[in-house]
């Protein structure tokens, strides 16, 4: 566990917006994922949408590396609606000067190097929805934690629960059932797995929501 916990202090650490209890639940299923291909339960890769900074592909990637999985975690790395200027969560130093745009992937790949993770994270670079309608390998984990804008997250789900195998685990992030508390589209998703009728909620973290796909649909 010496390995693991220092993989877990760096993700701490790690630049990001996923508090601590909740990183830790990030982990935990994830280990557990890991420990049921060991099984009976499916296993493939596992992916994130939404990577940011790496904060949430170190917590996966700790459970990840110990257990020999690939963790591909995919972002424009452009930064979503919220991180733009103007808005709450903007962050200016990471606009590259030359282009005035958001360029996260420098920091990302520090964070990722940083944390002795390159030979387990893999970046993918590019628009989530044309990376999903290219893919096809079943994953057994999937974590969303994309755009919180309607369109992004929407089609964050629909382009990529459909690559989660049945046994698979769903997270996903800034589900606030207060409107209060934070934007709608994290929620709107979460309700739409919950009614599709092909998943279980396991648990519920802060604004993590962690839900087990037990049969086929959307």
């Amino acid at each position: 566990m010496e390995r693991t916990d220092e993989v877990l202090a760096h993700a701490a650490a790690a630049r990001g917006f996923m508090p601590p209890d909740e990183g830790r639940a990030l982990y935990d299923h994830a280990a557990a994922t890991a420990e049921a291909a060991t099984v009976d339960g499916p296993d493939g890769p596992w992916l994130e949408v939404g990577s940011y900074c790496g904060k949430s592909a170190c917590y996966l990637g700790a459970a990840a590396q110990t257990a020999g999985c690939i963790l591909y975690a995919l972002d424009h790395h452009r930064g979503s609606e919220e991180n733009q200027a103007g808005w709450e969560h903007h962050e200016p130093d990471l606009v590259d000067p030359e282009l005035g745009r958001m360029d996260t992937l420098p920091t990302f790949r520090r964070t990722i190097h940083d944390a002795g993770l390159e030979g387990t994270v893999v970046a993918v670079v590019g628009d989530s929805q044309a990376v999903a309608a290219a893919w096809s390998t079943p994953l057994s984990l999937l974590f969303i934690d994309g755009g919180h804008g309607a369109e992004p997250a929407h089609l964050d789900y629909e382009g990529w629960v459909p690559h989660l195998a049945v046994g698979g685990t769903l997270l996903i992030h800034d589900v606030f059932d207060d409107p209060a508390d934070g934007g709608r589209p994290p929620y709107e998703i979460w309700c739409r797995a919950v009614g599709s009728g092909a998943f279980a909620e396991v648990d519920a973290v802060g604004s993590l929501r962690v839900l087990r796909r037990t049969g086929p649909g959307t």
